[in-house]
């Protein structure tokens, strides 16, 4: 395994290491910068060669130091763990969004207000990167696409918005959006959407 991966192992790879205090935060089955400090960290401490990535050595060490997670492990409930800021979220006002960890945090002059839970597109449908404005809001609204509800919509790259998901809140990483950027937690995105005005900055990074 190694950076740019995405498959269920590497979940397990995140809950294992996270067992043994390598991995702070809710397993994304992702493999970015996080999770290769976290294997070099590992294969540091173990004398091993610190490549940041998984080759079967670094596998079977891991194996024999933790046990076979639990659904609870692999898929927690908790709150995922807010990234370090992408530099371009540390100015003026920010919906920063982390694909990575799976977090949107909605930042002024690089403080944190308010941080969410979010899910992304599929491959077929993916979440564009980049940085964009907030091009338009719209508190109660229907995808003319897919037909499904988008309340508290703040659109930011053709039809791709941040909004509340039913679906997400029900069925959490088991689904995917079709590009929009899901929350699961609604009346603290209605507070936000509040104070999120047109024209402020959205950042969606690895």
């Amino acid at each position: 395994m190694k950076d740019g991966d995405e498959s269920e192992q590497v979940r397990e790879l995140q809950a294992r290491l996270r067992q043994i205090g390598y991995f702070d935060r809710s397993p994304t089955a992702f493999y970015g910068s996080m999770t290769g400090g976290a294997v070099k960290a590992f294969q540091k401490k173990r004398e091993l060669p610190q490549t940041g990535s998984v080759d079967e050595i670094t596998w079977q060490k891991l194996l024999g130091m933790t046990r076979k997670p639990t659904a609870d492990e692999l898929k927690p409930s908790t709150t995922n763990k807010l990234d370090k800021p992408d530099p371009r979220c540390l100015t003026g006002r920010v919906l920063c969004i982390s694909k990575e960890s799976r977090t949107l945090a909605w930042m002024v002059d690089g403080k944190v207000l308010s941080s969410f839970d979010v899910r992304f597109g599929s491959e077929n449908t993916p979440t564009r990167e980049g940085t964009f404005k907030v091009d338009r809001k719209e508190r109660t609204w229907k995808s003319t696409l897919y037909h499904t509800q988008m309340p508290y919509s703040m659109f930011f790259s053709r039809g791709q918005a941040v909004h509340y998901s039913a679906d997400f809140a029900a069925r959490g990483y088991a689904g995917a959006s079709h590009g929009c950027v899901n929350v699961r937690d609604m009346s603290k995105l209605a507070e936000v959407f509040n104070q999120v005005k047109v024209g402020d900055k959205v950042v969606v990074h690895w």
